[in-house]
């Protein structure tokens, strides 16, 4: 197909380039005889405008803030920064400037605060990780005064279909942990969900990913599982170690446990210390979580996919921005279940 320059549209055309350029890119005054003429011949010829020379000749330079969590103080976080790092990479040449803000994932004013600042920044959109549910909602609310575009990743907080967001459907990945876990178990067994290191009155992700576990077992016929929901909360690692221990060895009746997020290493290490056998279900490929499912200690972990999370959260902004691309409402990742036969290839 050939390729026709803005030159050859106005010598078939019989009208000068100046005039094809204004009704290509809808600026500036044209006759409507002139108008209707070129656009016959686009029409004609499916002419296709391209959308980096039109960002080049724009000469706009665009600026998005990344906000979230610390990796320094939750290492899940880590290939999130990868996967935003890739991202910059790609479209490096067409002058996109990104700014990384992190903050505490464990203080929900350290949020508020960083949130503000991200806000003076003047960007033209905000990409996010809403960790904590009642903060992020006044934050994208601003964002939306401000008319900044914005885009979640890792959870959704809205159960809105026109919500921007990139990850996992967290109700069904609770489900499927219901499932591995009914199906590894007798009947009449007991069961946990264990929440560590979680506000969960103030996190939509936990309270989705418990809500699709207990609907699963809700609907079982003919069978009887007692689900019982723990809390651990410490920031402070060796005191969280001991609430984990005095857990275990509190609750022995406990057959299977499902742990919501990816933390599921400090129960596995202390499980597998008193050499006891539960079926043991959580979250992310974490390097410590993956010594245990390959050990043995965990039996499945599901595979969240952090780093293309933020990755595309990030394309899907920057191609909104250079080459006038719709924002998805919601995209779905696979929920990819990962066990010691097929860990390593997941792994770089």
């Amino acid at each position: 197909m050939k390729k026709y320059t803005i030159k050859d549209i106005a010598e078939l055309a019989g009208v000068s380039k100046g005039t094809v350029d204004r009704v290509i890119h809808n600026r500036g005054k044209v006759s409507k005889h002139a108008f209707e003429k070129v656009n016959r011949l686009l029409k004609e010829i499916d002419y296709q405008p391209n959308p980096i020379a039109r960002n080049l000749k724009n000469n706009k330079v665009y600026s998005i803030c990344v906000l979230l969590p610390d990796p320094k103080k939750d290492k899940y976080w880590e290939s999130c920064v990868d996967g935003i790092e890739e991202a910059v990479q790609e479209f490096f040449h067409f002058g996109i400037t990104v700014k990384v803000m992190l903050f505490d994932p464990f203080d929900q004013k350290n949020f508020e605060k960083q949130s503000v600042t991200a806000l003076k920044l003047n960007v033209n959109g905000m990409l996010l990780a809403p960790l904590f549910q009642k903060e992020s909602l006044v934050f994208i609310k601003a964002c939306e005064k401000a008319d900044i575009t914005y885009f979640l990743f890792n959870n959704d907080i809205e159960k809105r279909e026109t919500q921007r967001f990139v990850g996992q459907n967290l109700y069904v990945s609770g489900r499927v942990g219901a499932r591995l876990i009914h199906k590894s178990l007798k009947n009449n067994a007991t069961v946990a969900i264990i929440h560590i290191d979680e506000v969960l009155k103030n996190a939509t992700h936990m309270q989705e990913k418990e809500k699709g576990f207990r609907d699963y077992f809700d609907e079982l016929k003919g069978v009887d599982f007692e689900i019982t929901t723990y809390k651990l909360k410490h920031r402070n690692s060796d005191n969280l170690k001991k609430t984990v221990k005095y857990f275990i060895d509190t609750h022995p009746e406990i057959s299977g446990a499902f742990i919501t997020n990816s933390k599921i290493h400090l129960l596995a290490a202390l499980l597998k210390e008193e050499n006891s056998k539960r079926c043991i279900v959580g979250y992310d490929l974490l390097p410590e979580n993956v010594k245990y499912l390959k050990s043995g200690v965990i039996d499945f972990l599901i595979h969240q996919n952090p780093k293309r999370q933020a990755y595309l959260g990030l394309v899907f902004l920057i191609e909104h921005f250079l080459f006038d691309k719709d924002i998805p409402n919601k995209r779905f990742l696979p929920i990819d279940i990962v066990n010691s036969e097929n860990a390593s290839t997941y792994l770089k």
